[in-house]
């Protein structure tokens, strides 16, 4: 069974992190520090060792304050996995319409990936709660696809850090996907949660300041 996913605190900081391959020992101090400093959406990737676990440790510690969610779900088999785990959302690379329709049925969102403007409408079409492109490439192409099709929420992911990620925003995407960037490699083995909160209340203070000026 799934947490229930609260679009109230997605809305409020629109920035999905995607950990990927972070030691599990880790985990549960990142997400604390990533709670504590305004962020709302943390996806961990079903291809990162101990995933599952990590997803069901977290959802208890954090399922109030983070949406935790599984990235990377390809197959029905990770979905099966990540939900009985306690993902409120699910994240794809590909469309795979089964693990699309079971969510949409089961009330999970479901950010699948697509790239191109036929794929990114047939999401959509399949019940996507937003469509993820990836790769991200440039702000200039979410406008130009948002152009015919502005009625479709995207979250570009891919090459998106501290420099670029409003500009994505401004071009018209709801959301956005941030992988490496906003986990450190060094600093995590490290352990120095201060300097790790840092570079997450950048991301915080630069988001509001676009929604003031943007």
């Amino acid at each position: 069974m799934s947490n229930q996913f609260s679009w109230t605190l997605f809305n409020q900081m629109p920035l999905i992190g995607i950990m990927r391959n972070v030691p599990p020992e880790y985990t549960a101090p990142i997400a604390k520090t990533f709670s504590e400093c305004g962020l709302t959406c943390l996806e961990i990737t079903m291809n990162s060792a101990g995933a599952s676990d990590s997803i069901a440790l977290l959802s208890d510690l954090y399922g109030d304050k983070l949406n935790i969610g599984a990235g990377t779900v390809c197959t029905m088999n990770d979905l099966e996995k990540a939900l009985n785990a306690g993902a409120g959302f699910i994240v794809t690379p590909i469309i795979n319409e089964e693990v699309i329709a079971t969510c949409v049925a089961e009330n999970v969102p479901i950010f699948p990936g697509a790239y191109t403007p036929s794929e990114i409408y047939k999401a959509w079409s399949l019940g996507a709660s937003m469509v993820k492109v990836f790769p991200a490439v440039t702000a200039s192409y979410i406008k130009e696809v948002l152009g015919p099709l502005n009625y479709i929420s995207l979250a570009p992911t891919g090459g998106i850090g501290l420099e670029n990620f409003t500009s994505f925003f401004a071009a018209g995407a709801k959301a956005v996907g941030i992988g490496s960037h906003l986990f450190p490699k060094q600093i995590i083995e490290s352990e120095d949660w201060l300097e790790l909160g840092n570079v997450y209340n950048a991301y915080v203070e630069k988001y509001r300041q676009h929604l003031v000026t943007p």
